[in-house]
């Protein structure tokens, strides 16, 4: 999530050039480029949440699957104002080129994520199915039998 962290911070200046550039008086649209970038660093808030905030925790899939989702979509959003404004908001190519992997990288966590809860909620559905037919939690016919304890010192 570092390399996320960086780029955000470099978006986040850029975003500063935008707004005091001279093209931002010749045209609104380079403010648009703040909405999507505020709304970026609101998401991945959310994921360094989800991931305890750098302490190892287990993520929850399904909520992570639900953010990256945001994340992608926010990251279409981006490409295209990248798309048509680059040039008239004097955008600067790093900037841009960091966007673009920032981009890729949150298009591949997002495959995971929701392959993982996809995985989570097949798993959930086979444990409910193997409960009501009266199986054990582990499935089949649950534990039988009886277990005597050993007689004597231990």
């Amino acid at each position: 999530m570092l390399p996320i962290r960086s780029h955000l911070a470099a978006a986040l200046a850029v975003a500063g050039v935008l707004v005091a550039g001279p093209a931002f008086a010749q045209a609104s649209s380079c403010g648009d480029a703040q909405k999507f970038l505020s709304e970026r660093q609101n998401l991945i808030q959310e994921i360094n949440k989800l991931s305890g905030g750098g302490k190892k925790k287990a993520i929850d899939p399904r909520a992570a699957c639900g953010i990256f989702t945001k994340l992608v979509a926010n990251g279409n959003t981006g490409l295209k104002w990248l798309e048509s404004n680059k040039t008239w908001c004097q955008v600067p190519d790093q900037f841009a080129e960091g966007f673009e992997a920032d981009h890729k990288r949150a298009v591949e966590m997002k495959g995971k994520a929701c392959a993982a809860a996809a995985k989570v909620a097949e798993m959930e559905k086979q444990a409910k199915k193997a409960q009501q037919q009266g199986g054990g939690l582990l499935g089949g016919g649950g534990l039988t039998g009886s277990y005597t304890m050993p007689k004597g010192a231990l």
